[in-house]
């Protein structure tokens, strides 16, 4: 079975810091996911380019098949030793996880990964060798889906450290309280985003230390396809619809000629939702056999919106109670980020006229671009995306 990998992460910059020193680079393979947070020595701009050096000459290597010991050979001989302290230029650790459940992690003076099974915390199998001098950690194990790992930085283990903790909030606090969190909650950007909100409420909102934490959550498996627009040639609707229908996964409908379409071809029934949650966004409607059938072009605009808000990184707890409310645009959202694991877009091309502005030529489709945008975020969030028109 083919696993598919969430991931997400949130940093927390020194308190008086513009930049941070710690940074998370993920790539996406043809066969895997390559993750890599790097903890540069210090704070500030130095710690951001030593950090951000680390992390993409490691990722870059690694994506194009080089071995750990030449990423870090190549790392040693390019980025300096502190000449004060004596330590390493930057910290790292590296997660990849493969298509078919083999995981490789490698890390070199980070606080170790965090890895839950079925809430509970498992061990890996340690494994040490020397690269360039340096005392690397390695492990190859198997991950199956609903299984959640953490990387962090060391700032996320000294939080509190002389205000509310003695000696900081500790590695195994730390994973107690993420294996207790995922007896709740799975979503890889809950987990981080909740977890980076513990560690700067024991900072008292001034963290003492570049502080990051990512989360790999290996997801089932969950398709949704999405009907919007009718085609171009009104003769195709059946061909359209059968070809939604008998795509696997869930099915979703935006917009309301789509809706109409689909219940026509299947003799069935539209009922529209009178609860409204939301005056801004249209009420959802109901289509026997259809998991979510919402508005169009407004409930996209504002799901498009949603989608933007997370990946600038502007989310937060309050941002989660949002998703949660029962709207459109909302529950649309909230399937994309933290249920979808590939996306499949079935797209009419006939122009609504209602959507077109004055000037602007026909192809220009106010929904047509709002899909386009979709999809480029969904990529963005490691989903695969088809499209296929009509």
């Amino acid at each position: 079975m083919k696993m598919h990998v969430d991931t997400a992460y949130r940093s927390l910059n020194k308190y008086g810091e513009e930049l941070c020193g710690d940074m998370v680079k993920v790539i996406r393979t043809k066969d895997s996911v390559i993750s890599v947070l790097a903890d540069g020595l210090g704070s500030g701009v130095k710690a951001n380019i030593l950090a951000t050096l680390t992390s993409t000459i490691i990722s870059t290597m690694l994506c194009e098949g080089a071995s750990v010991e030449q990423a870090v050979e190549t790392i040693t001989n390019t980025l300096p030793i502190c000449s004060v302290r004596k330590l390493a230029y930057a910290t790292f650790s590296i997660l990849q996880i493969y298509d078919d459940g083999e995981a490789y992690l490698v890390e070199f003076d980070n606080p170790a990964c965090m890895f839950i099974r079925d809430g509970k915390l498992m061990t890996l199998p340690s494994e040490y060798h020397e690269y360039s001098g340096k005392t690397v950690y390695e492990c190859r194990f198997q991950v199956q889906p609903g299984d959640v790992l953490g990387l962090i930085s060391d700032g996320v283990v000294f939080a509190g450290v002389g205000k509310l903790l003695n000696f900081g909030w500790t590695w195994d606090s730390v994973a107690a309280w993420l294996t207790k969190a995922t007896l709740k909650e799975h979503s890889a950007p809950r987990l981080a985003i909740s977890l980076s909100q513990a560690v700067n409420d024991l900072y008292m909102e001034k963290p003492g230390d570049d502080s990051t934490v990512f989360i790999a959550h290996v997801a089932p498996r969950c398709v949704v396809n999405m009907l919007a627009g009718p085609p171009e040639d009104k003769e195709k609707d059946p061909v359209m619809v059968r070809d939604y229908m008998r795509a696997p996964g869930k099915k979703i409908i935006c917009g309301g000629t789509s809706a109409n379409i689909v219940a026509r071809i299947l003799h069935r029934k539209v009922e529209t939702s009178l609860h409204y949650v939301d005056p801004e966004i249209p009420p959802i409607g109901y289509i026997e056999g259809i998991d979510l059938v919402t508005e169009g072009v407004l409930t996209l605009s504002r799901t498009v919106e949603i989608l933007k808000e997370y990946l600038a990184h502007d989310a937060d707890d309050y941002y989660f109670r949002k998703l949660d409310e029962q709207n459109g645009a909302s529950m649309l959202a909230k399937l994309f980020l933290e249920e979808c694991t590939a996306f499949h877009a079935f797209i009419g091309r006939a122009i609504n006229p209602a959507h077109q502005n004055p000037g602007l030529p026909a192809d220009l489709s106010i929904k047509l671009k709002l899909i386009d945008e979709l999809c480029i975020l969904l990529e963005k969030l490691g989903k695969q995306v088809e499209k296929t028109y009509y």
